[in-house]
């Protein structure tokens, strides 16, 4: 993808104005942030039965329904050789991961930390290129690094803020297969805990730095203030509504901005869309026939995967084995989401900005 940034259709003129699910999402973080400051100078402790019920709300019914949005709206006007490469290269993904987490299961939860960071953090990169623009990122190792504090932001800074439920979910994540393979690693926590605090905070004011060295402007300003943002509003929430609120408010609300911000012609031709039809009706019911085989398949994928499990809810109580049961899942799912659906696809993908 090109460097130079291009006008879109929300940008005013003057690079005033963008789409208004922008500065919802920037809003929704912003009083998460003061809300659960609040209560936490207050001593208030939000229950944790509350808190994985907010995680599960938050990553299954509002933010899965957008991951299949952006596989949809990427296939739709593509070649039919092409639909039946990309679901062929997404289902052997999700065997190998599956495969990986059988063998490893912590080498496989280290994966599953670096899929959910590069889709923050890779994903947003691409909000900031259509929206704001990013003049101020000048070259790879730089962009890279404005993905890393982006993505790092979601499991880094909770892994050093909020270490014991961390550390806790993350053991029953592993559990699924092995219930004792974080056994050993309670002994290095604060170690690995300063190791973070030390390099994200190094990462964070590099990048910040180098933007402004750069060139500076609105879009470095932009860049800079949702960076630390995103490192506060992942510090004070409590890890488990952090991440399940992050996704629909954040990430998905981002997304449709860049959806509707690009003015460029998609890929593809009008002859090959998958909802073209007769009458506007028509269109309807073939994009819901096609969602519904999205659901299936999604349903398909995650029931093959409380099979495979030996452990699927880690030997646990019904909301927290669900919660680390879900958190694989959606890691496998979310695999080839970025893979396949971004990293190996150059001539569109989901996350594309012309």
């Amino acid at each position: 993808m090109s460097l130079t940034v291009r006008k879109r259709v929300w940008r005013s003129v003057g690079g005033a104005s963008v789409h208004p699910s922008i500065g919802l999402s920037r809003a929704a973080l912003a009083v998460l942030i003061v809300g659960f400051g609040a209560l936490a100078l207050a001593e208030f402790t939000v229950p944790i039965e509350a808190q994985m019920i907010v995680y599960l709300v938050g990553m299954i019914a509002l933010n899965l329904p957008h991951g299949g949005y952006e596989h949809f709206e990427n296939l739709r006007r593509r070649r039919p050789s092409f639909r039946w490469r990309y679901v062929a290269a997404y289902v052997a993904a999700i065997a190998g991961f599956v495969g990986l987490f059988l063998l490893a299961p912590v080498v496989g939860l280290g994966l599953a930390l670096v899929v959910a960071m590069a889709k923050g953090g890779i994903g947003g990169v691409r909000v900031l290129d259509a929206t704001v623009g990013s003049e101020h990122l000048r070259t790879r190792p730089q962009r890279a690094l404005a993905a890393a504090v982006r993505g790092g932001a979601v499991m880094l800074v909770p892994m050093a803020f909020h270490t014991d439920t961390f550390y806790a979910f993350s053991t029953l994540m592993v559990g699924l297969v092995d219930g004792g393979a974080l056994g050993g690693a309670g002994g290095r926590i604060d170690a690995v805990r300063t190791a973070i605090i030390v390099g994200y905070g190094a990462a964070l004011v590099a990048h910040i730095a180098l933007g402004y060295v750069r060139g500076g402007g609105r879009s470095w300003l932009v860049d800079a203030a949702e960076s630390v943002l995103l490192a506060a509003y992942f510090a004070v929430v409590p890890v488990l509504v952090a991440v399940g609120l992050y996704f629909p408010f954040w990430y998905s609300a981002r997304q449709v901005a860049r959806t509707a911000t690009v003015d460029a012609e998609p890929a593809g031709d009008d002859e090959w869309d998958l909802v073209g039809g007769d009458s506007v009706s028509e269109a309807a019911l073939r994009a819901w026939g096609l969602m519904a085989v999205g659901a299936l398949a999604t349903f398909v994928v995650v029931a093959a995967l409380y099979w495979a499990f030996p452990n699927p809810f880690a030997g646990s109580g019904l909301l927290p084995g669900a919660v680390a049961f879900w958190s694989v899942s959606i890691s496998i799912i979310a695999l080839p989401h970025v893979v396949i659906g971004d990293l190996l696809d150059r001539d569109r993908g989901i996350w594309y900005v012309p």
